[in-house]
This record gives structure tokens, sequence and C-alpha cells, in this order.
């Protein structure tokens, strides 16, 4: 999961991500529950300076040292997902986020158990953070829907009827049946295969918005249609009790969403922010506004060692 990627969203990338994987990172009311529908199932050596001596050295490395006594000391989470299959990942994970998708809405991880067992031994170092959280891959084909498989034909929604065509009610529909199938044919046969708990309440779900997946562009109401799909993924989790949050950056959450309306489902939940250069400035982006109005930004992801880090602001 690499938000901190600032692509611009064109539609011919939409084709692009349908056709192969990226290469890398309110409750529903019983009668919005859908008809059943379509599914388918990433040192520079410091050279000498003449004339230097031992003593005039010690204080840069002393500065050094006690850099790294400090990250030492702060509890530090991770996240992976299908680029991390086969490496091995930290065994100092104070709490860990897997994904459950292999790059795209419609693909599992392919090593989704065996991270969720790596995860699953995070110390808990971090109170407010579960030692084992998940994410889930978003998008909307909807302008391309005649290209994929997966774009819904039927199904009652908050927004009405959908009956195939590229509405708010076919994107909210597209939303629940992608989050639904990531938990029934993806989470679930991984958590058990373990075995760990294959409830979607057990979790915190974050939904991973970013320029490289298919989104609608060029309009409002195509970022209308995109937020209608994450609150369909939204009231999927929230059904089975899971909590949720949102993960992207400012720049690429503006792009693809926007403002999140009052009556969203999507109002005030908490954000998972990307694109901060380290440590220091992870715990400066602690600052920084929510995605959605109402929330708080309680995670910052940074880069170090090529492998995704995260910092808990709270």
């Amino acid at each position: 999961m690499r938000s901190a990627l600032r692509s611009v969203v064109v539609a011919t990338s939409a084709v692009v991500a349908l056709l192969g994987a990226p290469v890398a990172a309110g409750a529903a009311e019983a009668d919005t529950r859908p008809d059943a529908g379509s599914e388918q199932s990433d040192r520079t050596e410091r050279p000498e300076q003449a004339g230097t001596t031992g003593a005039d050295a010690a204080p840069a490395d002393t500065d050094q040292d006690e850099a790294v006594r400090t990250r030492s000391r702060t509890p530090i989470g991770y996240d992976v997902s299908h680029p991390q299959c086969g490496t091995d990942l930290p065994e100092d994970a104070a709490f860990a986020i897997v994904g459950v998708n292999g790059g795209l809405a419609t693909r599992t991880n392919p090593c989704l158990a065996d991270q969720l067992v790596w995860a699953a031994g995070s110390s808990g170092a971090v109170r407010s953070q579960p030692p084992l959280q998940l994410y889930l891959n978003t998008a909307n084909p909807g302008q391309v829907r005649d290209l994929v498989t997966t774009w819904p034909s039927r199904g009652r929604t908050p927004y009405g009827t959908c009956d195939s065509s590229n509405s708010m009610a076919c994107s909210w529909q597209y939303g629940w049946e992608r989050a639904r199938t990531s938990v029934e044919s993806f989470l679930r046969p991984a958590a058990r295969s373990v075995p760990l708990d294959s409830q979607p309440a057990r979790y915190t779900w974050w939904l991973d918005v970013e320029t490289m997946n298919t989104w609608q562009t060029g309009s409002d109401d195509a970022r209308d249609r995109n937020r209608a799909t994450l609150e369909g993924m939204t009231a999927y989790l929230l059904s089975e009790d899971a909590e949720v949050g949102v993960y992207s950056t400012s720049w690429q959450w503006g792009q693809i969403v926007g403002d999140v309306p009052a009556g969203s489902n999507l109002a005030g939940v908490d954000s998972w922010l990307a694109g901060a250069d380290d440590l220091d400035d992870a715990r400066d982006t602690c600052d920084e506004d929510p995605l959605v109005a109402g929330g708080s930004v309680t995670l910052v992801q940074y880069i170090e060692d090529d492998l995704d880090h995260n910092h808990a602001c709270r």
C-alpha cells in the first residue's frame, strides 16, 4: 500500500488497473440488504572530512546513536500484503495491518493466511491499536463497467434499485459486494485455515483509497458515485459489527471522493494517513486534518527500509 505515489486519475488507467494487478499498495437497514448480485472473484556512506578528529566526530555519532535508540523505544506498526509474500517480516511489530486483497478489490492476497499468523503475533504495545487489523482495496469501475464481470445488475440500496447502470445505486451495490466477497471468500477461508477468528467484528477494517486503482473521474457526480461505493463497503462491514476507517492522502481523497456529507455512513470515521517521510514527520502529520470531518487521524504511514511503517497518533 503506497499512497505516497501521487498518480493522476485518468480514465485510461482504469483499464490497466482492471486487467492487471498493480505493481507494488451508519449500519445498513434491513431493507437495504441487496439481492444476490454478480460475484467474482508492491547508505549512502558519508565521506570522511579531511582533518576531522575523533573528538570532532563524536557529536554527530552521538546524535545518530540517540536517533537509533529513540526509534527502538517507539512502538511501531507495519502493514503488509501481497508484495511481501515470501519475505521475512519484522519480529518487533506493536501492531500490524494485513491487506485482504491482492492489489485489486476482486482478488485475494495469496499469502493472506501466513500474514494473518504473523500479524496475530504482534505485541499489542500500543493500547489504542488492536494487534491485528485488516485493509481492503477499493475501486469503482462504473465508467468502464462493460469491461468487467463484477458490476452488479440488481440490488436494493439506500440510493434506490440497481439496474446495472452507472448510477449511485449500482455504485453502492458494487461496494457492498466487494466487501462481502472479501470477507466471505477471502478472509474467512484464510482465517479458518490457520486457525484464527474469522468474524469481521473482531477486526478494525481500513478502506484503502488510492488513485492507482480504478475510479470514476471528471465530475462531482463521479466523485459522488465513488463515495457511494465506499458507503456500500462500509455498510456491509457495519452490518457485521466491524469498525471501519479510511486510508489515503488528503490529495488523493480529494481527487476520488471529495467532501463527505453529514448523512453519509462515512461521516466521522477515523483516518489513516499516508505520505510521511519518516517517524518525525509521521508524528507531525498526526496534527493534520482527517480525511473526513468529525473523525480523527489515528495512524500515519511512512516507508523505511522498503517496508511500510505506521505510527499511532493515539
